[in-house]
């Protein structure tokens, strides 16, 4: 890596980090992973273009693109489901890196034959896709388009790398959070639940949440399913008749 593209690597591997540290809310996540890629771009040598591909209900789809046709090319290979960026998220190699280097010949024309004379026609020769690893059930890659064959070189797959491990952890956060949020949330939930059943039994806390736990195991439902049904207005008005045969 040459001294002057170390210090733009510093520079917004730094302004980067900062606008990190700096958001409160995770509802800025687009905002952050454009600022990521447009860096990643703007720093990596041979970038021309980039974007994410992140898997979202269960398709991959195209997030933060910068430059040219990307979000096309990125959704494309969701549609054919091939390409570097599908191979990335998908089925990385070891090192979570994967290099088309000239996407008009073999041996990737052959490894990728739908996409690549695709990405050859909007053209783009070169790709370079890089896993973001979020350890949960999110699977993502950092897309980094050049128009010219075989241009990341090294250095190139280096500073994407440490591009990529910022997006990783911005991912990580945000999957942390909402499954926090969702714990919070059942937690409320199953709380609402018993405070009815205690009040309409005349129960103490622990003999409600064996009420929900008994229900759950007799109706073969989600205890969670049980405790919405029971806070819903359907819910509290049977809750609250009284029983039949009274």
């Amino acid at each position: 890596m040459q001294p002057d593209q170390s210090d733009q690597l510093v520079v917004s591997l730094r302004r980067a980090a900062h606008e990190l540290l700096g958001r409160r809310s995770i509802s800025d996540l687009e905002q952050t992973l454009a600022q990521i890629v447009a860096a990643a771009v703007d720093t990596v040598p041979g970038a021309d273009a980039g974007g994410i591909s992140m898997t979202e209900d269960g398709t991959i789809g195209s997030r933060a693109p910068v430059g040219g046709d990307v979000r096309k090319l990125d959704e494309l290979q969701a549609e054919l489901t091939e390409g570097p960026c599908i191979t990335a998220a998908m089925e990385p190699p070891a090192d979570g890196i994967v290099h088309a280097r000239d996407l008009a010949s073999s041996p990737d024309a052959d490894r990728w034959p739908r996409f690549a004379p695709q990405a050859v026609g909007q053209g783009y020769r070169s790709i370079l896709s890089t896993q973001l690893s979020t350890n949960g059930g999110t699977r993502a890659a950092l897309n980094l388009y050049s128009h010219e064959p075989d241009a990341f070189d090294d250095a190139s797959r280096t500073i994407a790398g440490l591009f990529g491990v910022q997006a990783a952890v911005l991912l990580y956060g945000v999957d942390h959070a909402a499954h926090m949020q969702q714990a919070l949330d059942t937690r409320d939930v199953i709380g609402q639940a018993k405070g009815i059943l205690m009040e309409r039994f005349d129960v103490d806390e622990d003999r409600a949440f064996q009420m929900l736990v008994r229900s759950s195991q007799d109706l073969n439902l989600k205890l969670i399913v049980i405790a919405r049904w029971l806070t819903s207005p359907e819910g509290r008005h049977k809750a609250s008749s009284p029983p039949s045969g009274r």
